[in-house]
């Protein structure tokens, strides 16, 4: 008895050890925590009014040139509705072509420019333009010498080259990040080239350029790099594929002439690529040479060739953009066999790369921006946010050639963050990455003011860093192109509300001293209006819109904070999940509330309260605009499009106020078992908000409704928390009588407790129903009834179980050892019934993801009845059979639900399998399967099913050894 004893504290014992060791391997898996954070104060205000001045008509003598020839026609233009007349006089030196100072001399009607180089020259004329377009005085800079405090002046692409096609943007769903650009250009086959397609291509490209010269940038990163190489100099790579060659040559025939267009106009050339960017040939030769091993030097040759060859074939090209934190599908060019794939993901493959671009660059004459983005675990997935693994990547790595390139905030270009302390550090050449059109922020269809906010950071990094030399301001790019509203700079939408941003960053780069709100005052002059009634309302719209965004699309109870989840840093924006899609899952719900609430004494309710404040700020916004006189406008029509993008505010803003009170006041119901009256009350108006949204915004391409399936998926669940809990304590109370009133169910109980011993006679049917009933009532409830994938999963293993059961019931021909294990595994049910009674499955969730105590309380548990139901099994079986025998059938069963599982899972695909698990359970937010792939987000490796099915297999097979018979002796 004492030996039996002995055992049965042993046994548990290491349960509970093999418990808390589970609870704790959860508990460092979801890394829950968070931290305060240092965020910039933005104040923005209105500029002062004042009168406007008409500028004159201005003839102009310069010498020829492209690039005065633009900037002429940007005055002409500027000028022509302009009261009398002025001339201008322009000359430069032959100076450093990468000078752009100049000096402004004469009187208001004679004026004159003398620059030591033609871009000085050229950008004085462009701030005459500039100042005639915000009618202000032409003389303003009389007198002194104008320079720009930032060289590098970069933007993206924009959308020149986009088709405007309507039937891309309906539904909403397409989040591929390629832009499509020029992709009625490029051919599947020979020619490669449609010549037609790329006359129009050529007419975007100009009038981007001069656009964006106009705004004082100087260089454009436009995406590609592979498919403008032959491999010339490897020609192993494409000897087998020339279809590869011919195209490269193709692409370089057609566009090269476009770039050296670009180059002559003003604007420094980049081709943007990610690394590793392949096609299917040279992959090939990569994995037969180098393995695709990232730090082989020998490698990174191929690629020194390919830039060799590239600048031999294009040196209008100023250099190579790389990112190396992000690639896939999401990112590939549909049809044409170039793909990237994240690959280097450790700092000596950073070097090893750095080291050979870098030498080759400085060979060349050329730059090599690397981009610290990067989204992963060590020193490369951090580099962009830490500054010790910034160092450990790129301390010491100092070309001339090389410039590092970073975003301004702590993360991606959201609010409520932090300025990257990461630009205040390193020996490198530095810009700093910008976001006109911001992506988490309704892709700029609701006024978003950033100039404040980019000129805090501007001053900040050129305060501490040296190095800082210019930015990188991004006017399209960001995100999905197709599933956000169909808006695209110079072609179609209101694309100068975002364009405000590209024009303020331009000018703060150059001057970063200079007033943000005399800025935000000249673009409404120079698109909308010069009456000074209208400017001033408008500017005062535009004043409040930081504060109606960072309220209206964040709660910043949550946002203020840094959150870590799941090895990662979420955004502060998480009632959103990557732009559209209102969350519904619990697992960032019930973190958001959790937070909220200890965010100091009524945290919830200021959370819900904010929501109001932004509509009312919206509102208001909305009132000065619509005061205005539409007479006063340069185009009615703006007017108009700015007060449906106001309107569109408004109601945007009201459905994720109503959102927020209806998950908050769930959330608080399931913490403290109060309000559920008041939620039920928030859900209504939700419902309403969400109906009129969609009605309205439903069809509208320019103005899209919000993603509203996950918020339904949460809606729905949490509406059947509180039956679900009736349904767990109707199913305990029927559990515990069955058990306790019938003498079948008090031996289950019994055996269960003491395996070993003979239960005596039993009721049969009793013993299979009881468990069966126990597992599936509770699974049911756990699912809300709604999760048949999450069933089928569990129900495998049970399954497999009985299996096992239901031969040793017939091999041992005594009901012994399915009442031991019945008994088992009903007392576990008890356990996850007694949990779900409390406030249903959503209770169960909240407890999980908010209350890491309890959490780890109820796993040791869990894991020690789970354990207990094989103790059961063992010491049942052993009773009737050979110790040896019963421990091969438990160690069976596992590696026959390992076996099972996996099977199942590499049948169906691992991430079909995920994404409908989440779908229907909502544990993890419902974009992550939309954008990237639940695998992809968490890192999980797709060749998990497949280790696994090998895994049990190989537990089944040393489980059918050690139950074989064995010789005697002789």
């Amino acid at each position: 008895m004492m030996k039996r004893a002995v055992q049965v504290v042993l046994t548990v014992l290491v349960l509970g050890a093999l418990g808390a060791a589970t609870a704790y391997g959860i508990s460092s898996a979801l890394g829950i925590r968070v931290e305060p954070k240092d965020v910039p104060v933005e104040a923005l205000r209105a500029a002062p009014p004042r009168e406007p001045v008409v500028p004159p008509r201005v003839r102009v003598t310069a010498p020829d040139g492209v690039r005065l020839d633009a900037a002429r026609a940007e005055l002409r233009d500027a000028t022509a509705d302009g009261e009398g007349t002025a001339t201008l006089r322009v000359g430069f030196g032959e100076g450093d072509p990468d000078d752009d100072s100049y000096r402004l001399t004469g009187t208001a009607d004679r004026l004159r420019i003398r620059a030591a180089s033609e871009t000085g020259a050229v950008r004085g004329v462009y701030d005459l333009a500039e100042a005639a377009w915000a009618h202000r005085p032409l003389t303003e800079r009389l007198g002194g010498t104008v320079t720009s405090r930032l060289p590098f002046r970069m933007v993206d692409l924009g959308a020149a080259g986009v088709d405007p096609d309507p039937g891309q943007w309906r539904g909403g769903t397409d989040y591929s990040h390629y832009s499509r650009a020029f992709e009625d250009v490029l051919l599947p086959d020979a020619p490669w080239i449609d010549e037609a397609a790329l006359g129009d291509a050529r007419e975007d490209l100009h009038d981007f350029a001069e656009h964006v010269l106009a705004q004082g940038y100087n260089a454009v990163t436009v995406p590609g790099f592979l498919e403008y190489v032959t491999f010339a100099e490897v020609p192993e790579v494409y000897a087998d594929d020339p279809e590869y060659v011919a195209r490269a040559e193709a692409v370089r025939d057609a566009f090269g002439p476009l770039w050296a267009e670009l180059d002559e106009l003003g604007l420094d050339v980049y081709l943007r690529t990610d690394m590793l960017v392949l096609s299917t040939p040279l992959e090939r030769h990569l994995t037969e040479r180098f393995d695709l091993d990232p730090t082989d030097p020998g490698l990174w040759g191929v690629y020194e060739a390919a830039l060799d060859e590239l600048y031999a074939e294009l040196p209008q090209l100023s250099g190579v953009v790389l990112r190396i934190g992000e690639g896939g599908s999401i990112y590939n060019t549909p049809g044409i066999d170039y793909f990237s794939e994240i690959t280097v993901t450790t700092a000596p493959a950073v070097r090893a790369m750095l080291d050979a671009f870098t030498g080759q660059a400085e060979r060349a004459d050329k730059d090599v921006v690397f981009r610290t983005w990067s989204v992963g675990v060590g020193a490369v997935g951090d580099m962009h946010t830490n500054p010790e693994s910034y160092d450990e990547v790129l301390a010491g790595v100092d070309s001339p050639r090389l410039v590092v390139s970073t975003k301004y905030s702590l993360g991606d270009f959201y609010s409520w963050l932090p300025l990257n302390e990461t630009l205040e550090q390193g020996s490198q050449r530095r810009i700093v990455e910008l976001q006109s059109r911001r992506e988490f922020e309704s892709f700029g269809t609701v006024p978003n003011d950033l100039g404040v906010l980019h000129q805090l950071a501007l001053r900040r990094f050129l305060a501490a860093n040296p190095h800082v030399e210019g930015v990188w301001t991004w006017t399209q790019d960001g995100g999905p192109w197709r599933a956000g509203p169909r808006s695209l700079l110079l072609i179609t939408g209101f694309w100068q509300l975002y364009d405000l941003n590209t024009e303020v960053a331009g000018r703060l780069a150059r001057d970063p001293d200079a007033d943000p709100a005399e800025l935000t005052a000249d673009w409404v002059r120079r698109w909308l209006s010069t009456d000074p009634d209208t400017v001033a309302k408008v500017t005062q719209a535009l004043a409040l819109s930081r504060e109606a965004v960072t309220h209206g699309q964040y709660v910043p109870q949550f946002a203020e904070v840094r959150a870590f989840a799941l090895g990662l840093e979420p955004p502060p924006q998480m009632l959103l999940f990557e732009w559209d899609i209102l969350t519904g899952d619990s697992a960032v719900l019930d973190v958001l509330y959790a937070v909220t609430r200890d965010s100091g004494p009524g945290g919830v309710t200021e959370a819900i309260d904010d929501g109001q404040h932004a509509i009312d700020v919206a509102t208001t916004m909305r009132d000065l605009v619509a005061g205005t006189d539409e007479a006063t406008y340069r185009d009615p029509a703006l007017r108009e499009q700015l007060l449906a993008s106001l309107d569109y505010q408004v109601d945007l803003h009201a459905l994720l106020g109503a959102y927020r009170e209806m998950v908050l006041r769930h959330a608080q119901w399931l913490d403290t078992g109060e309000g559920r009256h008041v939620w039920e009350s928030a859900r209504q108006r939700f419902d309403a908000a969400a109906v009129r949204h969609e009605e309205t915004y439903g069809d509208d391409l320019a103005l899209p409704a919000y993603n509203l399936t996950a918020a339904r998926i949460g809606e729905e669940r949490a509406a059947r928390d509180l039956p679900m809990a009736w349904l767990a304590r109707g199913g305990l109370v029927a559990l515990l009588l069955g058990l306790g009133l019938t003498r079948t169910g008090r031996t289950l109980v019994r055996t269960a407790l003491t395996p070993w011993r003979d239960p005596g006679p039993v009721s049969r049917w009793l013993v299979v129903a009881l468990p069966v009933a126990a597992v599936a009532w509770s699974r049911l409830v756990l699912t809300w009834f709604l999760a048949p994938s999450h069933l089928l999963a569990v129900g495998l293993g049970w399954g497999v179980l009985g299996s096992v059961v239901a031969v040793a019931t017939w091999r041992t021909r005594s009901w012994h050892v399915a009442t031991a294990v019945g008994g088992a595994v009903v007392l576990r049910s008890l356990l996850l019934l007694a949990v779900l009674a409390w406030r249903g499955p959503g209770g169960y969730w909240f407890v999980f993801w908010t209350e890491p105590l309890v959490r780890a309380a109820y796993v040791v548990v869990a894991v020690v009845l789970a354990g207990w139901v094989l103790t059961a099994l063992v010491w049942s079986l052993a009773a009737r059979s050979v110790s040896r025998r019963a421990a091969a059938a438990a160690a069976g069963t596992v590696g026959g639900v390992m076996l099972a599982l996996g099977a199942l899972l590499a049948a169906v695909g691992l991430e079909d399998a995920l994404t409908v698990w989440n779908d229907q359970l909502a544990l993890l937010p419902w974009g992550m399967a939309r954008i990237l792939g639940i695998t992809t987000f968490l890192g999980i490796p797709t060749a998990l099913p497949t280790w696994l099915a090998a895994a049990g297999a190989g537990v089944v097979v040393a489980a059918l050894a050690l139950g074989l018979p064995r010789r005697r002796a002789a």
